[in-house]
């Protein structure tokens, strides 16, 4: 008997601790059983994928270099890999305009609504400001000083330095393609070995994610907010989802027209990427799963893979730019603050340059959030109840951006494979060989 596809296995146990969360809401011990027993089954998953994050990264991109053989095809993949995620990245926050300039989600939060969402959430507004000013003190090429490291193995301990490992590794790769051929094939065997046993590490961490998922979800039920709050927040929300929604649409139809693969072929292959993503709220955590998928379902060659994938977990964030287009007009909208047509162009470049750098972790979108809102010239003293207004509403719609972020992670992948004659039939003959079918 044949075992249940991966990404069937994490719905279900998705759509299970959501109703084992509403289940055990309604006894006054449920929550606590599912924080002190469920929850950290979730989160040693998550601890899991991080883990192995760097040590992918660093493995799978010197791999990835060493096996193009010439300098000018790694400058021709990542030249084509920067401009590609800009253009995604410009396309994402005018779509998010477009939407929420359309709906006008703002002007239907009332005086006591806005109150009641102030007083809730100002505390967590405030420490996101705070955290975004100290940001805005640096100079304007500080994000180039800090992706340069000046120890190795601090920033390999931190998970939200992954721009400078993905710096220190690409420098590494290059120096290891330009050495003679007698030194750089122990190194490169070497790190072939290393590639195998971590891919082996993600199947085995693999085997728990529907069991994980179930806890994450379980805990995300018993601590959401005041459900009536949220509901004041829908149209908001409905916003941002569907403009996320013509962001999956927009990817469905570059990867049938440009490399001739149907849009079936593309989720199912990334699907448990996605689940896991919308699970974790986080780029990084899913970053071992979007690799193994891109290579062994979608037919991406690795020496693509393994630089688009990791840069694009750091620098890719099309899910989050259109949240921040949607979301800075929306305060806008309801603090009565009139925004001109270059304030809205504005918007554009700066959640563009916001999402380079941006930590790949659950909420830093709302830290880069803040500085779309000063550059607009949101007065200090709104900035707070701005974000105190969203904030009900933003670990579900961090969920689903982060599902985005992934998917046009994998999309691009495809989309430089084509572009430079890298992309292949699946290794998987059948696309959930590795977990059952």
């Amino acid at each position: 008997m044949k075992k249940m596809a991966l990404h069937w296995q994490i719905l279900i146990g998705m759509v299970g601790g959501v109703i084992f969360g509403i289940f055990l809401s309604n006894f006054e011990w449920g929550p606590k059983i599912v924080q002190d027993w469920v929850k950290p089954i979730g989160q040693i998953f998550i601890n899991l994928l991080k883990l192995i994050a760097i040590p992918l990264i660093i493995v799978s991109l010197v791999k990835g270099i060493a096996d193009l053989k010439d300098i000018s095809k790694f400058s021709k993949i990542g030249g084509r890999t920067i401009l590609i995620y800009i253009m995604t990245t410009i396309i994402a926050v005018s779509i998010g305009l477009l939407m929420v300039n359309i709906v006008q989600p703002g002007n239907s939060i009332s005086a006591e609504t806005l109150a009641v969402l102030t007083e809730a959430f100002s505390g967590d507004a405030e420490a996101k400001v705070n955290a975004a000013l100290n940001q805005q003190e640096k100079g304007p090429l500080q994000f180039v000083v800090d992706m340069v490291p000046q120890n190795f193995f601090a920033a390999a301990s931190d998970n939200g330095s992954m721009l400078q490992i993905i710096f220190f590794t690409i420098f590494f790769g290059i120096s290891l393609l330009l050495v003679t051929p007698e030194f750089r094939e122990p190194v490169s065997k070497l790190f072939d070995g290393l590639n195998e046993v971590i891919l082996k590490m993600v199947d085995l961490i693999m085997i728990i994610a529907p069991y994980a998922v179930f806890a994450l979800l379980a805990s995300l039920v018993v601590e959401s907010s005041n459900p009536e709050l949220l509901k004041a927040l829908l149209k908001y929300a409905g916003t941002v989802v569907a403009g996320l929604a013509i962001m999956i649409l927009l990817y469905a139809i570059v990867i049938k027209v440009y490399t001739g693969r149907s849009p079936g072929f593309f989720f199912k292959g990334i699907s448990p990427a996605q689940l896991l993503a919308f699970s974790t709220s986080s780029s990084a955590a899913t970053l071992p799963v979007t690799m193994e998928r891109v290579e062994e379902h979608l037919g991406v060659e690795k020496e693509v893979s393994s630089f688009v994938c990791p840069v694009g977990a750091t620098i890719n964030m099309d899910g989050t730019s259109l949240y921040q287009a949607v979301a800075a007009v929306f305060i806008a909208q309801a603090l009565d603050f009139d925004l001109s047509f270059s304030d809205q162009l504005t918007i554009i470049f700066t959640a563009t340059l916001a999402s380079i750098g941006s930590a790949a972790v659950p909420g830093a979108g709302m830290v880069m959030l803040v500085i779309v809102l000063e550059a607009i010239g949101l007065p200090a003293e709104k900035l707070a109840i701005g974000l105190a207004m969203i904030f009900a509403i933003d670990r579900p719609l961090d969920m689903c951006r982060t599902v985005i972020n992934v998917t046009g992670d994998a999309a691009v992948s495809m989309i430089v494979a084509k572009s430079t004659g890298k992309l292949g039939e699946p290794k998987a003959k059948n696309w959930d060989d590795n977990y059952g079918s």
